[in-house]
């Protein structure tokens, strides 16, 4: 035991995490070189192409020194603010923590919310500036600024480029000068902490773990804590990072565990599991159940396609228990799922799945996040779309999600980023200057940041922001919603619920940007957002105007104003019944962020 550690990795996107890995992996190990492939412990294609790491993944090294055989158990963390969780289970089953800091772009958001977090857990934390060969680097400002954050000494911080090797021999002993032997119980039953688990077509549910006390072996009965499901282990084993079975795994070790589990409710992120004979355990700190932040419907392009995108969804729920789906039905895009999601790029990864994976096109609708109502009986109701919201009088008061978001953007963009985030109806709360950049914090509404902010954040920033986001709180708001009437008739898909301020604003710019994508009609079109039974403003698309006197040629004035007369008839009955069918390509632009 005394020769365990436990360890993961903590860094912003795109700062060489996955990188030093496949380098730790190639020296210390059990692979060989034709197996080796760059971002090893990214499993999915689309983690390799994007550069981020979705799934946590883990891999166990040997080190060997003074005949002494070390066992690394290295956790990789995913980086994006919406897998925060993940991170937080990984985190807690860790002793330790490399911190990698990008020498080109210095700390970054998500990197600090990170650090906090290891250092709450009590974590020991060993730095690490990455990219020091490239020319743009500048590492003793990236130094500085991280010895100010983690109050250390400079020379406590490794250099290191990932990329081709330089400097990475000195993590490893490093991590077993510094970092602590695993925490464990003192107890013969078997006690394990999840950190993960995911769904294997031909094993079952794989469940990885962290062994607290006693041992775990096949044939063994166990039992998960929140659920009191129990289950008979078939297999243990660790990933070197191929599967590799033992015979049992050792309180202190981190390993895999296939027991015949069917679907991933039984074994969630962060649960506890236990020998069945043991009747005293207490639960892990920690655990909670991971609710979707972020709602959106999903409606197969075409609608033959329905039942093929029901088994889509469901083979993607069950190796993620983050994402959640069920039926629902819209008048005007027919039959579809309301889709729950952490975010906003979990929403995309979803998306970009079922259309790689399965070749089906969704029409998305625009994304919503949770409300809270309390009506007049004192009911709290959770509303996750504009269509389960009750009529406004039997709404006593209105609560939104509020979250406390971190941007860090070097100094010059800082006026553009007050400015957007003001638009936003954020609250500053704090402001701190770094090295090259600022580090602001704002208290903002989750609804304001889910559609275009992140995109537009970019833009002022060219690219050089970073964000960390957490929701703190629900707040009394003066929310609405506003509903689009074609021809007096209301388009559910393209409801939305907004703050009252700009409800006047953003219901002109809908119509108008609506006006451009519906096809003319023979009769006049009207467009109208509205609240209730008031209309906060109105468009319409001029009809189609045959030339009805054309076969005239002289005669009385009368003939022509009675086959006018006539015309003028004609078009107001085909108001009346005219049905305005808006073309799906419509709802494709009309629903894409606007820049």
């Amino acid at each position: 035991m005394k020769n365990i550690r436990n360890i993961s990795i903590i860094a912003h996107i795109d700062h060489g995490k996955s990188t030093l890995a496949d380098r730790l992996i190639e020296k210390f190990g059990d692979n060989q070189s034709r197996q080796i492939k760059d971002q090893i412990l990214d499993s999915m294609d689309l983690e390799r192409e994007r550069g981020i790491t979705i799934k946590a993944q883990t891999v166990t090294l040997n080190y060997n020194v003074k005949k002494n055989d070390y066992q690394i158990n290295l956790i990789d963390t995913p980086g994006h603010v919406d897998f925060s969780y993940e991170v937080s289970r990984s985190l807690s089953a860790s002793d330790g923590a490399l911190l990698i800091v990008d020498a080109t772009q210095g700390i970054e958001a998500q990197s600090i919310a990170h650090t906090e977090l290891a250092q709450s857990l009590g974590l020991t934390i060993i730095p690490i500036i990455n990219k020091i060969d490239l020319p743009s680097a500048y590492p003793s400002d990236v130094k500085k600024d991280l010895a100010n954050m983690l109050q250390i000494n400079e020379s406590e911080i490794l250099e290191i480029s990932a990329k081709s090797g330089l400097g990475v021999e000195n993590i490893i002993p490093e991590v077993i000068k510094k970092v602590p032997t695993p925490k464990t119980e003192n107890h013969n039953l078997a006690k394990a902490g999840i950190i993960d688990s995911w769904f294997d077509k031909y094993l079952g549910v794989v469940t990885l773990v962290k062994i607290i006390s006693g041992t775990i072996e096949p044939k063994q009965k166990i039992q998960v804590l929140s659920n009191k499901r129990e289950f008979i282990i078939d297999k243990v084993g660790i990933f070197t990072p191929q599967i590799k079975y033992l015979d049992k795994l050792k309180s202190g070790e981190v390993g895999f565990i296939i027991a015949s589990i069917k679907n991933l409710d039984s074994v969630q992120v962060g649960d506890t599991v236990i020998d069945v004979r043991y009747n005293s355990a207490k639960p892990i700190p920690g655990f909670k159940k991971i609710q979707p932040r972020v709602f959106s419907g999903f409606y197969p392009v075409d609608s033959k396609n329905y039942q093929e995108s029901k088994k889509a969804l469901d083979k993607l729920s069950l190796n993620d228990t983050s994402f959640t789906y069920e039926p629902e039905n819209s008048q005007s895009l027919g039959h579809g799922f309301r889709c729950g999601f952490l975010g906003l790029l979990h929403m995309e990864i979803i998306r970009e799945r079922v259309q790689r994976e399965y070749n089906l096109e969704f029409l998305m609708t625009i994304p919503s996040v949770t409300y809270k109502i309390e009506n007049k009986k004192g009911e709290i109701i959770y509303i996750k779309s504009p269509r389960d919201l009750p009529d406004s009088n039997q709404i006593k008061d209105f609560y939104e999600p509020i979250a406390l978001i971190k941007i860090i953007t070097p100094q010059e963009y800082l006026g553009s980023v007050i400015d957007l985030c003001i638009k936003k109806r954020a609250k500053q709360t704090n402001v701190q200057y770094l090295s090259k950049s600022v580090e602001i914090q704002f208290e903002i509404p989750l609804s304001e940041i889910i559609f275009d902010f992140f995109d537009k954040l970019k833009s002022y920033t060219k690219g050089y922001a970073s964000y960390d986001y957490e929701i703190i709180d629900y707040r009394i708001s003066n929310m609405l919603k506003l509903d689009i009437l074609v021809n007096k008739k209301k388009i559910d898909a393209l409801s939305q619920i907004m703050h009252k301020e700009e409800s006047q604003k953003k219901s002109r710019t809908l119509i108008e940007n609506l006006k451009e994508l519906i096809p003319r009609q023979n009769f006049e079109i009207t467009i109208q957002g509205c609240v209730g039974s008031k209309i906060l403003s109105s468009t319409s698309i001029k009809g189609y105007r045959k030339d009805v006197t054309a076969k005239l040629y002289g005669g009385d004035v009368t003939r022509k104003m009675k086959l006018l007369e006539k015309q003028k008839e004609g078009k107001k009955k085909m108001k009346k019944i005219g049905n305005v069918e808006i073309p799906r390509e419509a709802f494709y632009k009309f629903m894409s962020p606007k820049s």
